[in-house]
């Protein structure tokens, strides 16, 4: 691939001065807001997230940036900002000496510095950042670098093998390999310790190349491959402009300031946790701290006693339950449900009682968590405000990959449990085609923050976006505070023989209050006749809620009796044709995205035996 042709200089410059200046206009757009959410403004004009690295390493140079552990049993270590820009300055411009100046540049792994510094390193001057999801399978993650055209790729040590079985296909446009952390090469790889060596020696001889690459907010700087449940993947095309929109706007509504500490769980190749995790910290001086795996969340809390955790619902509900089992095991539940009535009077006069009795609980957060933050699916208000009770502020957001990804999101205080998120001056929204009884119709959003378009698939761009909108595929509605609420998505939306339609997420998300269900879908079963639809969930129970009431061996017919109960308890609040009629138990669990959403559209989903 040949690189794009660089710019004359002053024609360069001068498409600086205009990035500079719509960055500007938006900084002045938030400090002239009237918004009453919009309570933080301290926020500065960023026209990319190279100068968004640079003004930040000269607010807080020596302050950490990140935080990591080199080995389990070792404490976390700590890289400043300076550290950070030192070493991107290195990779990129390495990058640049292996002639891949202006080119598709995959990352792959696990979270942590090398995959930061890796990503940075690409979109602040070396090219177009792929970032890829590490739990794909070879054959999709090689498709996908074909179909990015990516020429290099950086990768974690336990991905060696699938890149020496790529290597040897020669399928792909690669030909440079680097191992972020192998200790025994191929002759084809390169390491992440040599790219840095190679990349300070330019330096000191005075190679500016990397330094002063051209970067053009309005470009694509990012090819992101969405996961949908469909199981397709489209190339969404986000500029840096897109993201520095994201990052001045969100955080006008909650504080998050240089002493802050982002616990970092989530997969960095998803926009939710690289805006709102990685570059917003960034931006605003904070630190990340990686998470060594799933089950060391418990343990790396404690460590890095951070104060703001990203996470999807079904993480945090599991820690949510956890804590209850855990109280009912110790035959506390209902001394901490009087503790937590008590003190939600108590804080309105400034006294705060679970600094005493909740101590234990949010030791189990850290002790020092302020906030945590839930998008990616449907939450159940009540863990909201129930985790709100034990002292945490919790507030949930709504976003896409194709919006960088933030749309909507709730303010620190003032938002609405219930609700997905607020739309802030300059997320703008309306609803397409509105029902005109309930106002449900399909949620459409506009911005600066919304991708160019889809890589190398006009049809589907067109598809989306219409005169000036973003058509996002969720159905919902718009209250009159513009507080967001979602019903479920256009393509997964059942129609009922009268013409009504039924939301599978809604019904998904009632009986997942169930403590008895871990999981459930939610589909319409065809009939051989004409009778009206049958609206049908699978359902996989929780065993360990379900043997703490019916033992650890329940007959058949209880466990069935069960569920039934639960399901007519939900029925009973739901009209006629949103009704569950019939109930399949599955053992397995579901086939789910590598963002651990259901597969919708998989036959095999709905299997279970029906009781």
């Amino acid at each position: 691939m040949t690189p794009k042709e660089l710019l004359a200089e002053s024609e360069y410059q001068k498409i600086k001065a205009q990035d500079m200046q719509k960055a500007t206009a938006l900084y002045e757009a938030i400090q002239n807001s009237t918004d009453r959410f919009m309570k933080h403004k301290d926020q500065r004009p960023v026209m990319d997230l190279r100068h968004m690295l640079q003004t930040s390493v000269e607010r807080f140079g020596d302050k950490p940036a990140f935080h990591e552990k080199p080995s389990h049993n070792a404490p976390y270590r700590d890289y400043s900002y300076k550290d950070t820009l030192a070493d991107v300055n290195a990779i990129g411009t390495a990058l640049h000496a292996h002639g891949l100046r202006g080119s598709r540049i995959a990352v792959i792994g696990d979270n942590g510095y090398a995959w930061a510094t890796a990503y940075l390193s690409v979109v602040c001057g070396a090219g177009i950042v792929v970032p890829l999801d590490k739990e794909l399978n070879r054959r999709e993650v090689e498709g996908l670098l074909i179909e990015a055209e990516a020429e290099c790729v950086f990768y974690t040590k336990k991905f060696e093998d699938m890149f020496a079985e790529i290597s040897m296909a020669g399928k792909t446009k690669l030909r440079v390999y680097i191992n972020m952390d192998g200790d025994e090469l191929a002759d084809y790889e390169l390491s992440r310790a040599s790219l840095l060596s190679e990349g300070n020696r330019l330096l000191s001889e005075g190679n500016r190349e990397f330094l002063d690459a051209q970067i053009i907010a309005d470009e694509m700087g990012i090819l992101l491959f969405t996961s949908g449940t469909t199981g397709i993947a489209k190339g969404v095309m986000l500029s840096h402009r897109n993201l520095c929109t994201d990052m001045m706007i969100s955080p006008t509504v909650m504080h998050v300031g240089s002493e802050d500490i982002f616990f970092s769980v989530l997969p960095m190749h998803h926009t939710y946790e690289c805006t709102c995790g990685f570059l917003i910290p960034l931006y605003r001086g904070a630190s990340v701290a990686y998470c060594e795996g799933l089950k060391y969340i418990v343990s790396n809390l404690a460590e890095a006693k951070p104060t703001m955790f990203l996470a999807v619902p079904l993480l945090f509900e599991n820690l949510y339950a956890k804590v209850w089992q855990n109280v009912r095991k110790q035959g506390k539940e209902k001394l901490l449900k009087t503790v937590l009535s008590v003190n939600k009077v108590t804080q309105k006069v400034g006294l705060d009682l679970g600094n005493i009795f909740l101590k234990d609980i949010r030791a189990l957060f850290g002790g020092n968590m302020r906030l945590m933050i839930v998008g990616g699916a449907a939450i159940d208000p009540a863990i909201i405000d129930g985790i709100k009770a034990f002292g945490i502020n919790m507030l949930q957001g709504y976003g896409l990959t194709e919006c960088s990804p933030i749309c909507a999101l709730n303010p620190e205080y003032g938002g609405k449990s219930d609700s997905a998120g607020y739309l802030v001056p300059g997320f703008d929204g309306r609803i397409d085609d509105p029902d005109p009884e309930t106002g449900i119709g399909e949620i459409c959003v506009r911005g600066d923050f919304v991708m160019l378009g889809y890589y190398n698939n006009q049809e589907a761009t067109d598809a989306v976006m219409r005169d000036g909108w973003f058509h996002t595929g969720d159905y919902g509605y718009i209250d009159a505070d513009r507080f967001v609420h979602i019903t479920g998505r256009k393509k997964s939306v059942i129609i009922t023989k009268n013409g009504k339609n039924v939301f599978p997420e809604e019904l998904e998300y009632l009986i997942s209050r169930s403590p008895y269900i871990e999981s459930v879908m939610v589909w319409e079963k065809e009939t051989q006749t004409n009778e009206d639809t049958t609206i049908a969930a699978t359902i996989k129970v929780n065993g360990e809620s379900v043997a703490e009431v019916l033992g650890s061996h329940p007959a058949d017919e209880q466990l069935i009796r069960l569920i039934w109960d639960e399901i007519d308890r939900i029925n009973a609040e739901l009209p006629f044709f949103k009704k569950i009629k019939k109930v399949y138990l599955r053992d397995a669990a579901f086939e789910v995205t590598t963002s651990k959403k259901i597969k919708r559209f998989v036959a095999e989903n709905r299997d279970g035996r029906e009781v």
